[in-house]
């Protein structure tokens, strides 16, 4: 790195393998501009990125979308995983995956399901979701994940619809038989920036979802992880997003572009290296993008001089750009950024208007 700080092996792969979807979240976290299906990368050269991963030292690889199972490849993608020596874990809507599909995926090799729920009440997540019926099908995939053996970690997206119902969500993946629950506040990011006004939570409901997560946590200690992500916009320091840019993961999307972060191409002017004509190693220690934010020289004030400059690496660039306009500035969420007063500004913004849902 620029700084002399030496360079290690990632530990993650985030593999999107479709940007197509059978829902319409309102908080999507894809790119506002989607890859087409004709550009997805084949079989083959997914099954090299497994090995050219877990060559690099990457540990786990997490299979995503989109809804992954868009694919009809995904049992071979899957098996291309554990081949590698990777841990797989699949991140699905649930919608589209039958449980002979994932009887499929289980014989492949799969170590792992990551379902997402919209919120613990069906009208609510159906409208959520954008998708009538997918609570249910959800529910379902849920069980069959369990009959077969499987470790099943339930995915929470947070926002102001379902701020409220945090418990009753997690009482909910117990039922379901999950032994880990992600709590992840929306981060305005792609299309979540589209309708933040009408996700946006107050800081009193973040209060009290906060103070809710540490009760949980008492109550259900031993039965089930609780991992909760608090929201950006009504913290007092940035967080080390990804564990800082080119640290620690990669993300390669459904046309084989590479990037450091899920919503790295949000800043212009980076060039993104492909693995269509590059290796993972190449593309992890010498791309453009991937040096662009190492190490600590390309920081500004007031992270230039700060004592936690190398514990959060001043925030996330993604969120540096879109509030401030300039992915070296600090990230706007610090209190000593001189954009903060901006991110109170955004968190205040909130309207009762319909969603604006995704369409893929």
């Amino acid at each position: 790195m620029a700084d002399g700080t030496a360079l290690t092996a990632p530990l993650g792969l985030l593999a999107e393998l479709t940007h197509r979807c059978p829902l319409g979240c309102p908080y999507c976290s894809n790119p506002l501009a989607l890859d087409k299906r004709a550009d997805e990368l084949d079989t083959q050269t997914w099954t090299r990125v497994m090995h050219e991963a877990a060559g690099l030292g990457v540990l786990q690889v997490h299979l995503s979308g989109g809804e992954p199972a868009a694919r009809r490849d995904l049992p071979e993608i899957v098996k291309a995983a554990r081949d590698a020596g990777l841990y797989s874990n699949l991140i699905t809507s649930a919608v589209g995956l039958t449980a002979q599909g994932l009887a499929k995926l289980a014989d492949a090799g799969l170590d792992h399901v990551q379902i997402s729920i919209q919120d613990s009440d069906e009208a609510s997540a159906d409208h959520i979701a954008g998708y009538k019926g997918a609570s249910v099908r959800k529910r379902a995939l849920a069980a069959d994940v369990v009959a077969l053996g499987m470790p099943l970690t339930v995915n929470m997206v947070v926002h102001r619809a379902n701020i409220e119902r945090i418990e009753a969500m997690v009482d909910l993946a117990l039922s379901l038989g999950a032994k880990r629950v992600e709590i992840a506040h929306v981060q305005y990011y792609g299309w979540a920036m589209e309708n933040s006004a009408a996700l946006m939570p107050t800081r009193e409901q973040v209060d009290v979802a906060l103070a809710a997560v540490e009760r949980l946590r008492a109550k259900h200690h031993g039965a089930i992880v609780i991992d909760a992500v608090v929201p950006d916009y009504y913290a007092r320091l940035p967080k080390p997003c990804v564990g800082g840019w080119g640290r620690r993961s990669l993300n390669v999307t459904p046309a084989g572009k590479v990037l450091p972060c899920h919503a790295a191409e949000v800043i212009p002017g980076l060039e993104f290296w492909n693995v269509r004509e590059h290796s993972l190693s190449e593309i992890w220690r010498s791309s453009p993008a991937f040096t662009a934010f190492r190490g600590t020289d390309w920081m500004q004030e007031p992270c230039k001089s700060c004592a936690r400059r190398d514990q959060d690496f001043g925030g996330c660039r993604c969120q540096a750009f879109l509030i401030a306009g300039d992915a070296r500035a600090t990230d706007p969420v610090c209190h000593l950024s001189p954009h903060h007063a901006r991110v109170a500004a955004l968190a205040d913004e909130r309207a009762d208007v319909p969603y604006r849902y995704r369409v893929s």
